[in-house]
Parts: C-alpha cells; sequence; structure tokens
C-alpha cells in the first residue's frame, strides 16, 4: 500500500477488462490502449516530472465490480546518510 499518494491517479486511454475465464484461464485481463490519448497522458505525466523513468500501473477493481487503471505513484524514499559518529571506543 502506497502511504506517500495523496489522491489517485487514473490512466487516460486505457480500458481494462476481466479475462475471459473459461476456456482460457491463463488469460487474466484485456487492457484496450487508445493510443492518441494514452500517449498524450504518458506525456503529461513525464511533463509533470521529467526525472520519471517508469510508469506503474496497477490494475483495480471497484467496488461495484468495475476493473480499472490507476497509476503507482510510490516512490522510494532517498535512504537516509548515516554520519559517522565518533566514539571513544574507537583504538585510533
Amino acid at each position: 500500500m502506497n502511504n506517500q499518494q495523496s489522491e489517485k491517479v487514473f490512466t487516460e486511454g486505457m480500458i481494462v477488462k476481466p479475462g475471459p475465464g473459461g476456456d482460457v484461464p491463463w488469460v487474466k485481463a484485456k487492457i484496450s490502449i487508445k493510443l492518441d490519448e494514452f500517449g498524450a497522458w504518458v506525456a503529461a505525466q513525464k511533463k509533470a516530472d521529467p526525472s520519471i523513468e517508469w510508469i506503474n500501473i496497477d490494475i483495480n477493481e471497484s467496488r461495484g465490480g468495475k476493473w480499472y487503471a490507476e497509476r503507482d505513484m510510490w516512490k522510494p524514499t532517498a535512504p537516509k546518510s548515516e554520519a559517522p559518529t565518533q566514539s571513544d571506543d574507537i583504538p585510533w
């Protein structure tokens, strides 16, 4: 779960549907991408944060049972720098 995310960012130009099931249980989901709309959405994400190299997208199910795509906005936190500490126990 992403605790840093303040609001949901839904993908634009991407439709997600459950797979057909039955004879093809290996197909878990169907994704349709409207190229102009999705491409513009991706470009807007890159413009908003030029440092991004990847966009991660979660496939979720609404309370009403409809599947949808949402951008995963999680970012790793920078590691804390460990400043050297002085100690009288160090022999040098």
